[in-house]
Formats: C-alpha cells, sequence, structure tokens
C-alpha cells in the first residue's frame, strides 16, 4: 500500500475537522507528511490545510529553520504559522522541549481542529523501549497513542504504522528537502543512543525488531484501555457523594475500594489520580498500603508528586495547591453581606444581621474552644466537630465567628453557622484544589 493510501486511510475519520494542522518542524518526518497531505489536497475534498512551526531557539542552527519552513510552505501553496517559545531549564531537556512544543500547539488549536504529527512506526519502537528500560507500566508501554485529545482539539499521528524507511524513501523520490537537527545526533541524549547505538545493533540480529516493538506497543495499549474499562467500572461505587456538600475537594468512598484485590485497588488509583499527579514507582505504593491499614481512629497521609490523599471517617480526599499550606490569619474585621477573602482559604460570608453590642471577629480555631447552645450549654468545639464527621484536615481552616472572644458560628455547619432565628448566617467557600483556580 502507497504511503498515500495509508495516510488517507488513517485520516478519513477526521475528514469532517474544521482544519488539519501539521506540526512542521523542517526535519525529514514532518517534511514527508506536509507533502503528502498537499498531494493528497489536490484530489481529495480535505479540510483547510495549514502547518504551524515550533521555534525553540535552543541552539544556533535553529535560527535558519523558520524561514526554510516558509520557503517549503510557499512553494506548497500553505499557510504557516510560526510561534516562538522558552523552554524553561530543568533536569531534561528533551521533556521542558516537549512540554513546550505541546503547550503550544493546544493554544494554537481551535475548536475541532486536528493537529497532525509525524511520528512514525520506528519512533514507536524507540519509545517502548525507552519506557520499557524506565521501568514504565502497562499504559507508558502502550506507546505513542494513535490520536488523543490537545487542547480545544485532537492530536493525530497518521505516519505510525509507517516506517522511518518508507519516509526516506518517498522523501528522495520527491526530491524534498529537509533540515538536520544537529542535536538529533548528539549521543548525550537517550533517544538518540537508543537511534544510534541500540536499535541497529537489534535490527541487525532481529531485522523486524521496530515492526514487532511497534505491534507489542498496539498491544500494551490495548491492554492499558482494558484496565481503564476496569478501572471505572470499580470506581463507580466509590464516587458516592460526600455528606459534606460544601466541601469541593475530589474524593472517594473507602469501603467499595477495600473490597478489591490489591492490583485493582492500585488500578482504579492510578486512573482517578491520572490527571492530578504523576504517579509513583511501584516501591512508593508502600504509602497506599499503610494508609489502608492505619488505625480507624488516625489520620493517614500519603504524599504523592503534586499532593498527597487523606484519609478521614473512611473516605479519601485528594489535597493539592492552597490545602498543602497552612492558611495566613483570617481578616480579624468581619464584613456584612458579601465575600471575603481569605489568604489561601477561599472566602468567607456573613448574611444578614449580626445586631448587638460586642466586638466581633473571624478566627481559626486554636484548640480548646466551646460554644454555647441552645438547650445543650457549653460544649467543647472538638466534639461538635467529631460529632459532624468533619475531617481533621479541615477543621484548623473552618472560619469562625467571635464576639468577645466567645464562638458564636461555625462556617457551613447547619445549627453552628449562626442564631436559631436565622437573623444571619456564616458560610464558607473553601479553596479549590487546582492551582489555577486557587
Amino acid at each position: 500500500m502507497s504511503l498515500h493510501a495509508k495516510v488517507l486511510g488513517n485520516l478519513a475519520p477526521w475528514r469532517a475537522a474544521p482544519a488539519w494542522r501539521v506540526a512542521f518542524s523542517g526535519g525529514l518526518d514532518s517534511t514527508v507528511l506536509l507533502h503528502l497531505l498537499a498531494e493528497l489536497a489536490q484530489s481529495e475534498a480535505l479540510p483547510p490545510l495549514s502547518a504551524i512551526h515550533i521555534h525553540h531557539g535552543l541552539q544556533t542552527a535553529a535560527e535558519s529553520w523558520p524561514a526554510h519552513c516558509r520557503r517549503v510552505c510557499d512553494r506548497l501553496g500553505i499557510a504557516l504559522q510560526v510561534h516562538s517559545v522558552e523552554v524553561k531549564p530543568g533536569a531534561s531537556l528533551e521533556r521542558a522541549a516537549r512540554e513546550a512544543r505541546y503547550a503550544a500547539f493546544a493554544a494554537a488549536l481551535g475548536g475541532g481542529e486536528v493537529l497532525l504529527s509525524a511520528q512514525h512506526r520506528d519512533d514507536q519502537a524507540e519509545t517502548l523501549l525507552f519506557r520499557l528500560l524506565r521501568g514504565a507500566g502497562t499504559r507508558g508501554l502502550g506507546g505513542m497513542p494513535q490520536s488523543r485529545p490537545l487542547g480545544r482539539g485532537q492530536l493525530l499521528r497518521p505516519l505510525l504504522h509507517c516506517s522511518r524507511a518508507e519516509l526516506e524513501a518517498y522523501a528522495a523520490e520527491q526530491s524534498l528537502s529537509w533540515v538536520e537537527d544537529p542535536s538529533n545526533a548528539d549521543g548525550r541524549f537517550s533517544r538518540n543512543y537508543l537511534r544510534h547505538r541500540v536499535m541497529p545493533v537489534l535490527a541487525a540480529r532481529w531485522p523486524q525488531a521496530a515492526a514487532n516493538m511497534a505491534r507489542s506497543a498496539a498491544l500494551l495499549g490495548e491492554s492499558a484501555q482494558l484496565l481503564d474499562e476496569l478501572a471505572q467500572l470499580d470506581l463507580a461505587p466509590a464516587l458516592a457523594p460526600s455528606p459534606l456538600t460544601w466541601l469541593p475537594l475530589p474524593s472517594l468512598a473507602l469501603a467499595p475500594l477495600r473490597t478489591l484485590s490489591p492490583a485493582r485497588q492500585r488500578n482504579v488509583l492510578r486512573y482517578w489520580l491520572r490527571e492530578r499527579t504523576p504517579m509513583p514507582d511501584f516501591e512508593h505504593w508502600a504509602g497506599w498500603d499503610a494508609l489502608l491499614s492505619a488505625a480507624g481512629d488516625a489520620a493517614p497521609i500519603w504524599r504523592l508528586a503534586s499532593g498527597e490523599l487523606r484519609r478521614a471517617d473512611e473516605r479519601l480526599w485528594w489535597l493539592s495547591a492552597d490545602w498543602l499550606r497552612a492558611p495566613a490569619p483570617p481578616p480579624v474585621v468581619p464584613q456584612i453581606n458579601q465575600a471575603l477573602a481569605l489568604p489561601g482559604n477561599g472566602c468567607v460570608r456573613i448574611d444578614g444581621s449580626l445586631g448587638g453590642a460586642g466586638q466581633w471577629r473571624l478566627a481559626y480555631r486554636q484548640g480548646g474552644e466551646v460554644m454555647n447552645l441552645p438547650g445543650r450549654g457549653h460544649r467543647d468545639l472538638k466534639r461538635l466537630l467529631n460529632e459532624r464527621q468533619v475531617p481533621a484536615f479541615v477543621r484548623s481552616r473552618l472560619p469562625l465567628l467571635l464576639c468577645d472572644g466567645e464562638v458564636r458560628a461555625v462556617a457551613n455547619l447547619p445549627g453552628l453557622d449562626g442564631p436559631l432565628d436565622g437573623q444571619w448566617r456564616l458560610s464558607w467557600q473553601p479553596p479549590s484544589c487546582d492551582p489555577g483556580l486557587s
């Protein structure tokens, strides 16, 4: 089957997209993809085609690449956008550049548009081997997916079943020109080492090594999909809503998870936490076992890369962003009938009229507080919070309203959030776990 036929077949489900955008680096792979699509557009009714070049500015040679890409696109009659990005320094320059590149692609995509990227079968084999050496699980060993959501659109890899040799042959046949990235020959980068030192040795002994490894990646990708479907089934009972409806934190009922085998517990947690934090290596899962087996009156914590998993009253709670930092003292003087921001702790509101004499102020619990309740007399605030099953990690954040040093209200807890006559109420909007919303 020709490259044209392969690409057109892989793109068939996306023919109705509002636009196709090619991730065009100017290298061999993306040059072949762009040329293939330009030729197909002459005989097929395709969505509007354009190209995006990401300029990292990491090396001197790259300064000429945008101009090269413009010349290629001008010859093909394809519009080109050039986006310059700043690569944040870090332990892995490869990873930082990739993250900056895909962030720019995501920002450039319109609703429903498709970004076409030129990774091929040999890239997939290298990805499988690279991740295997890093100890990846089933999901990681599934390699690069054929398609996935990106920004408001989709990322699609129409060459993923084509070999590098096929692309090279096409480029020679069409007399294409492309840029060579000098860093691709630098053996200090892991992928280059695999490409130039390891894969040729494997291919010399097993000529079909790349094809077989790519096939294994596809099979592992199917296995990962089945594990996700199992996780969805196992997760459903644990998604029962928390009785604390005012606490907008991701949480799970623990009882349904306790009925699962350890392997299925880990599968559910990987699925649930995937969008929230990088997952730990196998040895670090001992933290989950410790959290699960801690005494009933304990408040165990499992610390992960981007947050913490807490257990309280047989429920798991995910904490991140502001919830990982102690809040600053609240503004002392309360405001009436308007939201008052609490530093690092959401906002509080008093609706109604406080009335009466006395010095009113907002505070957080310090320990030892008591509250005078009609018909019950003075009660320890700690006991009242225990009765309402308020998690320990919330108690030091829960706004209190004091008058002349006495606790008159505890935010959000019916019966404790204001007087029985409803003259006023103290409510609290806790901080989000989303760093972008906190």
